[in-house]
């Protein structure tokens, strides 16, 4: 077919069929506003891969909402999130002007919106509900539109009168983070299949990055601290300038940023409070992405107030918004810390899906122990642990090397060189990408007894 094309003030546009095409995929994209409601110790940052997927295909930021909350419910109550998430609605329709919004929950966030939507009037809101590996229902809740996505490795689910995808090998966060997830979710939301499930680079040098800084798991802002953002060495991990590319006060919301990133280069951001500096790191950064979360806990307090520091030791959180996998016969991850793996079967089964491991020297007696998990950490949810000794140096000039190589991409490697801060004042934090370009592929199903098929 020859292809068609217009000339209009000089211009050369599109052909009619690629323009309509456009233009209806702009308008099913633009439809209806977007909230994601976490899990149980989770917080928007297990919605950052799904948002930089849904503005790669045509969604804009100013579409893409989180609600987040504190799941331990020390500080939070089911019917005081429900009104947040009504003044939340009410903010996003007045600017938008959009008559509905569409919501999606993970996990315990299932139960947050399907308590919410038991009622009429607020069901009346709300044009398309995503359930995410949570609860079931015998009805449509609130008799919305419902697409429940259930883990193939887990305990299954099934909403009666919705739309039920059983995406087989993925995991309970992983199905809420994974490119087969967005697919589906895109196609449900728009009617269209997505252009890509990929995470586009941007073709500017410069992408927009902005977020909060919180305590876990309250999700409440790090009211009076500093945020410094550097840009740091990818072979080192030395800040490249004394000065901090960006910095930030931090108040009771958390919110900080935006500020423009080079794509491709890595950052160190530290939340400074007294008598702590927190280091977190990210890998680089090739999309906008306004939903990072800097996850910390009081000085002295949380999860860091058990474990041991010194200046000879540097203490480590390793995180992924993606299950580490150690217990089967094949397609493990590995993450390797000066070349020593630390993830196994006592740490990282699948059963304990976990996403975050702490790797500290207890008892600050220089040896390590791998063979059996910290009972404290693994007994947080999604959290595990090890006695593992990495020597500090007391100016942090020495480097400590971590890798990650991804069960199911391939082999694709992530990288962080960091300075070996010693853990009386510093706290560290890498977090790994759940993610990376082409992970569109599906992920190899797991062996083992975790895994069941399920049918919908």
């Amino acid at each position: 077919m020859k292809r068609l094309f217009f000339k209009f003030g000089g211009l050369q546009l599109l052909s009619v069929l690629a323009f309509l095409s456009f233009a209806l995929n702009v308008h099913a994209a633009g439809s209806n506003p977007l909230i994601f409601v976490h899990g149980g110790a989770g917080s928007a940052s297990q919605f950052s891969s799904q948002a930089m997927r849904f503005t790669s295909n045509g969604y804009e930021q100013s579409q893409l909402f989180s609600l987040e909350y504190d799941s331990s419910f020390n500080v939070d109550t089911i019917p005081g999130v429900h009104q947040r998430l009504d003044a939340l609605i009410a903010e996003v329709q007045s600017p938008t002007g959009s008559e509905k919004v569409d919501v999606m929950g993970h996990s315990l966030g299932t139960y947050v919106l399907q308590t919410y939507l038991a009622s009429p009037v607020r069901a009346a809101n709300i044009g398309h509900y995503i359930n995410i590996d949570g609860y079931p229902a015998a009805s449509l809740p609130g008799n919305v539109p419902t697409l429940a996505i259930w883990a193939g490795i887990g305990n299954g689910g099934h909403i009666v009168g919705g739309t039920n995808v059983t995406i087989e090998g993925q995991t309970h966060v992983e199905v809420a983070t994974s490119a087969q997830a967005f697919a589906h979710m895109f196609e449900f939301l728009t009617g269209n299949e997505p252009k890509t499930t990929d995470i586009k680079k941007a073709k500017r040098h410069h992408v927009s990055i902005s977020g909060r800084a919180v305590l876990f798991p309250l999700n409440v802002g790090v009211d009076g601290a500093d945020l410094e953002i550097y840009e740091v060495n990818p072979n080192t991990g030395q800040r490249i300038k004394a000065k901090p590319h960006a910095s930030f006060s931090i108040d009771q919301t958390g919110n900080w940023g935006p500020f423009k990133a080079h794509q491709g280069r890595y950052y160190e951001f530290v939340i400074v409070r007294e008598g702590q500096d927190h280091h977190i790191y990210r890998q680089p950064f090739i999309h906008d992405d306004h939903f990072v979360r800097l996850l910390t806990s009081e000085v002295g307090g949380g999860v860091g107030g058990n474990i041991d520091v010194s200046d000879q030791q540097t203490n480590l959180i390793i995180s992924r918004d993606r299950e580490l996998w150690g217990d089967q016969e094949f397609g493990n991850d590995l993450i390797l810390i000066n070349g020593q793996n630390v993830v196994n079967e006592g740490n990282s089964p699948l059963s304990n899906r976990t996403t975050g491991l702490y790797m500290n020297d207890m008892g600050s007696d220089g040896i390590s122990d791998l063979e059996f998990p910290d009972p404290y950490l693994h007994s947080i949810p999604f959290l595990s642990g090890n006695d593992y000794f990495i020597p500090a140096s007391p100016d942090a000039s020495g480097k400590i090397r971590v890798n990650m190589i991804d069960r199911g991409f391939a082999g694709q490697m992530q990288e962080f060189n960091i300075p070996d801060w010693p853990s009386t004042n510093h706290r560290v934090t890498l977090h790994f990408n759940d993610y990376v370009q082409g992970d569109s592929r599906p992920t190899q199903h797991a062996k083992g007894k975790y895994f069941k098929k399920k049918h919908h």
